[in-house]
């Protein structure tokens, strides 16, 4: 495996555990205070793992991409008007794909869309994190992949 970055990224990353396949993670993306972690708590709560939360360490391996929190954020996840909380954790999960988290409309039906992380190209699902749907479209769109 290729090292860790050593500058964290600014994502969140939650895995799901997919029967058959392990676990399977989703990269949030987007500016501060656009949901990521809000999103991620939501999720966490219906039975996926943290993996890291506001910044996470990535790295290629065997054509995939990685990720993992840093020691000093692992398994704390901040719920915004409450502070940090312990959340159920994963210390490392492969990224399958990406969603960037937006306020502005989203396509009904968007062309394909990709982003290149750490070198590692994966699909991208452009979101608002706001619609009550929002985790209910991370997992069909995972569950796709």
């Amino acid at each position: 495996m290729t090292a860790p970055s050593p500058t964290p990224v600014h994502l969140t990353v939650v895995a799901q555990w997919a029967p058959g396949r392990g676990w399977r993670a989703v990269a949030f993306q987007g500016r501060s205070g656009a949901g990521k972690s809000d999103l991620a708590l939501r999720l966490v709560d219906r039975g996926w793992r943290l993996v890291a939360d506001d910044y996470a360490h990535v790295f290629p391996s065997g054509g995939r991409l990685f990720a993992r929190a840093p020691d000093a954020i692992r398994g704390r996840i901040e719920v915004r008007g409450v502070g940090i909380m312990p959340a159920r954790e994963l210390e490392i999960a492969p990224v399958l794909l990406a969603v960037t988290l937006t306020h502005e409309p989203v396509e009904r039906l968007p062309e394909p869309e990709t982003v290149v992380i750490s070198g590692v190209r994966l699909p991208v699902l452009r979101l608002d994190p706001r619609e009550a749907s929002a985790g209910e479209k991370v997992a069909a769109m995972m569950a796709r992949l």
